[in-house]
């Protein structure tokens, strides 16, 4: 396929910085793709200078298969294309000793770090669990706008910022004595490493000399910092986004970070992408007039050559029981005159809470569906349990692992033996995995406590030995049986098939270690430290992104749908409080929530349904439904309401004014 002219100047425009904004369906992951060949093949960069970042360990992974297609395996060796999380995990791995940390720190998850704060602030936030989130959110919005704790301090205005700047310290000290990082240290340390250090600067910014970053409107404060600091000065790099797909501001994701570039880099050139390849004309004007109403720095109209396409259907319910009824008929129908398949068809909402009553309509009609952003795989009990053995194999001083698993399966370890070593450790200044091994110990547990501890500690010790001196697929595989972990789950699950059901998760654990250990094709073989590094950040960067396949019709939020596309699309709750949601309504934040409507709208390639209804039942109680003021910024003549005749256009209300006029004059005479 050839490329149109935009993508052809984004691709073979390499002397400066440039910013390519890429509409909905425009090829924008064509354009990295070929411009990294490019820049090998005709500019004379070496592979292992070009580094491609984006915001999806599965958005990372295609990157790297439709670089080895289009370029061949062997000139696309050395090159650099990740996460945005994973390329900051490097950094810190290399530059371990200019910042202070041993070489085996871990990685804390959300969770583990809500149960560290939990444990931190019982005096202060007595386990409130929203006070509790609320600080989660706070300390990870200041490390996103790169503050630490002292300027947190200082920043901190009222009684509740105050409270929560001394904890954000408490727990950056706790994070270092346990040698331990959070999701957002992953940027935050390397991007204050680069701006502080410039002999560890000038040394990243020779290694990546071509940065190509996609979905760069995601960008936060400390990813935009991060961009700059590795460009330099040079400014040879490519940035590709879509200020009108911005919706993730609740993570820290500005938008501005587009127009902030054109001041920092006066010599951008800005290159769009118009032409999009997936919709009918009818869904791009449609999302082209919706989202005119808001304000612009870059003004961009998609176009598409493909047919006009299908009216936009509005369908009506009584209530939300009605709106999944509702759906699924329109469904069935339309897939037996049309012929498709259910994989064919997604069904997007809001909120994860609207999922229920559409899954149990989907069950009791025998239709195969995937429900995005369920339980993930890595939130599941087993594999947090295995996760935290390895996690404490690979790092003993992880006490957030050894707390997890210590007395699981039941050892006879209590919690009053467990805050007694806690203690003991804590006056040593050393994780509880090595108390357990300090003579001083017997002074403060009775000697049953100490031989259970003592045994416990002496298993992984051994398992560690295993993993370095033998095989390490075997250690594992010997670690899992020697746990009895499988009659563990037997006596605790609520059935045997649910016992199976969890077995099965752990052999799929398995198979992923033994894979990555091995290595193939597009990965060196790794160790598992690396392993177990790799797969905690897999579990924090994707929680809900197991592969979709198969026939079945696709369920998910219109946040989890972006970048996805489906032939036919319903967007069930199209309703004021809905979306727009109240809590943007009320925080003055409705463009977002019209940015968001219009990346649903630009997820269908034929045809569009919205569904709304009259009522629908709330915290209790019965609340009339308005639709959507975003159905309303629609082209109206695209749409089929249904129950309601086609509304007049302008000149037709004139045309029948008149003649109701002339009608009455009419009447009027014949009095």
């Amino acid at each position: 396929m050839k490329l149109n002219p935009g993508q052809n100047e984004a691709v073979h425009y390499v002397s400066g910085p440039c910013l390519v904004l890429a509409g909905a369906g425009s090829g924008k992951t064509r354009v990295i793709i070929n411009k990294i060949a490019y820049l090998v093949q005709e500019c004379g960069y070496k592979a292992r200078h070009i580094a491609a970042v984006t915001f999806t360990n599965k958005a990372a992974r295609e990157m790297k298969e439709r670089v080895s297609k289009s370029m061949g395996r062997k000139e696309a060796r050395g090159l650099w294309i990740s996460t945005f999380h994973t390329l900051g995990l490097e950094i810190i791995k290399r530059e371990y000793k200019v910042l202070g940390l041993k070489p085996g720190f871990s990685l804390f998850d959300d969770q583990d770090s809500l149960a560290l704060l939990k444990e931190l602030t019982q005096n202060e936030l007595e386990e409130d669990k929203d006070l509790l989130k609320s600080l989660a959110t706070t300390i990870s919005n200041w490390k996103g706008d790169l503050v630490i704790p002292e300027q947190a301090k200082k920043l901190a205005k009222d009684e509740q910022s105050q409270l929560f700047a001394m904890l954000y310290q408490r727990y950056a000290q706790h994070m270092k004595a346990y040698n331990a990082l959070d999701f957002d240290d992953l940027i935050l340390i390397p991007t204050l490493l680069l701006r502080h250090h410039e002999e560890v600067r000038d040394r990243w910014q020779a290694k990546i000399r071509y940065l190509l970053v996609d979905e760069y409107q995601d960008t936060n404060t400390s990813q935009y910092e991060l961009v700059k600091l590795l460009v330099g000065q040079r400014a040879r790099f490519t940035v590709v986004g879509d200020d009108d797909q911005s919706i993730y501001s609740w993570r820290g994701a500005k938008p501005q970070n587009l127009v902030l570039l054109g001041e920092d880099f006066p010599k951008l050139k800005l290159i769009k992408l118009e032409q999009n390849y997936r919709s009918s004309q009818r869904i791009l004007r449609a999302a082209n007039i919706l989202i005119a109403n808001n304000p612009h720095v870059y003004d961009k109209a998609l176009f598409s050559e493909l047919a006009y396409g299908e009216p936009i259907r509005v369908l009506m319910a009584a209530n939300e029981e009605q709106e999944a009824e509702r759906v699924i008929a329109e469904m069935i129908r339309h897939k037996f005159v049309g012929r498709t398949q259910f994989g064919d068809y997604a069904i997007l909402y809001r909120g994860n809470h609207q999922s229920r009553l559409l899954e149990r309509a989907l069950m009791t009609n025998r239709i195969p569906y995937k429900l995005s952003g369920g339980t993930s795989f890595f939130s599941r009990a087993e594999i947090k349990d295995m996760m935290a053995y390895l996690r404490l194999v690979v790092n003993p001083d992880d006490d957030n692992a050894f707390l997890r698993i210590v007395n699981l399966p039941k050892r006879g370890i209590g919690p009053a033996t467990l805050e007694a070593l806690g203690n003991y450790a804590n006056k040593r200044n050393i994780s509880m995995f090595s108390a357990i091994f300090e003579a001083d110990l017997n002074h403060y547990l009775s000697p049953t406590a100490m031989s259970s501890l003592y045994k416990f500690g002496c298993f992984i010790v051994d398992t560690e030995e295993a993993v370095t001196r033998g095989d390490p697929v075997d250690a594992v595989k010997n670690l899992v049986r020697k746990i009895n972990y499988e009659d563990y789950l037997y006596e605790n699950s609520t059935s045997a098939k649910a016992a199976e059901m969890r077995m099965k998760n752990i052999s799929e654990l398995y198979r992923w270690v033994t894979e990555m250990l091995a290595g193939d094709d597009l990965d060196e073989p790794m160790t598992l430290p690396e392993v177990v590094t790799r797969l905690t950040l897999r579990d924090m960067m994707e929680r809900n992104s197991e592969d979709e396949g198969g026939d079945q019709v696709q369920l998910m939020t219109l946040h989890a749908s972006k970048g996805l596309e489906f032939p036919y699309v319903f967007m069930v709750g199209a309703e004021e409080r809905i979306l727009p949601h109240q809590s943007s309504i009320d925080e003055g934040n409705v463009e977002e929530e019209r940015r968001l409507a219009y990346v649903g709208i630009t997820r269908a390639q034929k045809e569009l349904w919205f569904v709304i209804c009259r009522e629908r039942r709330q915290f209790g109680e019965t609340m009339r439904c308005e639709p959507s003021r975003f159905l309303m910024e629609l082209p109206q003549d695209d749409l089929i309401w249904e129950n309601r005749k086609p509304l007049a256009s302008p000149e037709q209300q004139q045309a029948t004014g008149k003649s109701n006029i002339a009608n009455l004059r009419n009447m009027l005479k014949t009095k």
